[in-house]
């Protein structure tokens, strides 16, 4: 099961992918296996020497949230090297760029992991043209396919 930010593809140029994981409680890791959450409002931040997840929206698990609820919305710390996190504290002191989470999953071992991306925002005639390519790969597949 993964959970994907498919907005970040269309507003965001990445440059470089990052995998990162994610300090969770049972019952998220619960509400995560079950598809419970959302990535569309979520960001990264740099405080410290941590990375923080800010806006990542998971939602309560029922059976655990009777007994002690949790903010669904609680900013959680991603866990990287050190290396990993100085070079993104050189990245994010570039003017315009940015880190986003592109997906969250599950890996072979059963611990939750975050993609994150280095991105650049895309401009509105960017984005535009994205559409254009794609609807034009589109037209000529289905053209390729009929014949």
């Amino acid at each position: 099961m993964s959970i994907v930010n498919r907005k970040a593809r269309h507003d965001y140029h990445i440059l470089e992918t990052f995998e990162a994981g994610i300090m969770l409680t049972g019952p998220e890791v619960k509400s995560l296996r079950s598809g419970q959450a959302s990535l569309g409002e979520a960001h990264c931040i740099v405080r410290a020497e941590k990375v923080l997840l800010i806006g990542f929206h998971v939602q309560p698990y029922r059976p655990a949230a009777l007994n002690n609820p949790a903010d669904p919305r609680r900013t959680r710390t991603l866990l990287l090297h050190k290396q990993e996190i100085r070079k993104l504290i050189g990245h994010l002191h570039e003017k315009g760029l940015t880190l986003i989470p592109l997906k969250l999953y599950f890996n072979e071992r059963g611990l939750a992991k975050m993609q994150l991306g280095l991105c650049r925002g895309k401009k509105l005639f960017d984005k535009r043209h994205a559409l254009k390519e794609r609807d034009i790969k589109r037209s000529l597949a289905r053209d390729y396919k009929t014949r």
